[in-house]
Order: C-alpha cells, then structure tokens, then sequence
C-alpha cells in the first residue's frame, strides 16, 4: 500500500533504505580492528563536560578497571564520589575553588602541580585504565602548567590507559594530540535567567 503522506517514506522504501544503511554500517565496523586505549577531550562551553566523564568513569568501575580521579580546580566534597565508592577508584581534589575566587596564583600553581604530581604516577602505573583529569584544561589555559610538559607525559603514559580531560578551552595542540574531542554547545542556561545551581544537577 502507498503511503499518501508524501513526506514519508512508505515501509518498502524504508525497508531498503535501512538495508543500504545496513551494509555500510558492518563494512564500517569490520574495517575498525584497530584496538587501543584512547585520549577523550571535553571542551566548549556548554554545561556537561565533567558530567559525561564520570559516566565514563563509572563505566570503567563497572568492568572492573582501577580507576584515578584528579580534581584541579574544583574544591569541597563531591556527591559522585560518594555515589561511586569503590576499592578500585582512588579520587584527589586538589584545587582550592574557581580561580576568580582564590586570588592567587602562585598557590593555584601549587595546588595544580600538587595534582599533576598525582597524575603523573597514574599515568605511568599499568594497573590504572581509567584517568580523570578533570579541568586540566583550565589549568593549561591559565598556563599553571607548561602545555609542553602535560602532552609529553600524556604521550608516555603507561599502555592500556584511557584519559579523559575536561575544561573549557582545550588548547589547539591537546586537541590535535586526542583521539576523541568532543564539544558541549550552550544552547540555553537557566542560571543567564537567574536560577540558581541545583541540586543533583550543578552539584
């Protein structure tokens, strides 16, 4: 039976139209064999970047992987890690709060190379598979550490280790360096119209 909308499809048409799909989609998948652990990018302004790598996160702890967190910026408790107790994940918070808020930028220096210290022991330690760093990307755009530095260490890191990097401003070359970037657009925001951060949403 045709269809008498004529901006669908009828079940025919949609039946080929999958099967061609389909095909592209095996061929796709069978020429991806190349296996390997990964460094993830999130970047952008937009709200979500910290959020989806602790999916990740708990992604990793549900396969049993040992898992750092290293916090840079943000200070205080944090709901996820009570949420995500687990002998396998080790979490650090080193930063002291926003950076418009501390007013210091030598003890910001210390505090992220207190946490690049940290990260770098994960990096070179092969049973850690999964390493947050969590707003590295500001420290490197604030230059609280050499962008030199962190992609040599990335580059060297242990095998079988993925990385995931938040923060706005992902600089050009951490970009170039990744294997996935992804970045979060601000569509809308309620706190442009004055609500305040909530609960089991901002925190």
């Amino acid at each position: 039976m045709k269809n008498t909308n004529h901006n669908l499809p009828t079940e025919a048409e949609h039946q080929e139209r999958m099967k061609t799909v389909q095909i592209e989609m095996h061929a796709k998948i069978a020429a991806a064999r190349e296996k390997r652990d990964l460094l993830i990018v999130h970047t952008g302004p937009g709200k979500g970047k910290s959020t989806a790598a602790f999916g990740l996160l708990a992604r990793n702890l549900g396969h049993g992987r040992r898992s750092v967190v290293v916090q840079f910026v943000k200070s205080g408790d944090s709901a996820i890690a009570r949420a995500l107790r687990n002998p396998l994940l080790e979490w650090h918070r080193t930063g002291q709060g926003f950076t418009w808020d501390t007013q210091n930028r030598a003890a910001d220096i210390a505090s992220c190379r207190k946490g690049w210290d940290l990260a770098c022991a994960a990096l070179q330690n092969s049973e850690v598979k999964f390493l947050l760093l969590d707003e590295l990307n500001i420290v490197l755009t604030y230059d609280y550490l050499p962008l030199a530095e962190v992609l040599a260490a990335l580059q060297a890191r242990a095998p079988g280790k993925h990385v995931v990097i938040t923060g706005r401003g992902a600089p050009a070359e951490l970009i170039a360096a990744a294997d996935l970037v992804t970045e979060m657009t601000e569509i809308k925001h309620p706190f442009k119209a004055g609500v305040k951060a909530q609960v089991g949403v901002e925190f």
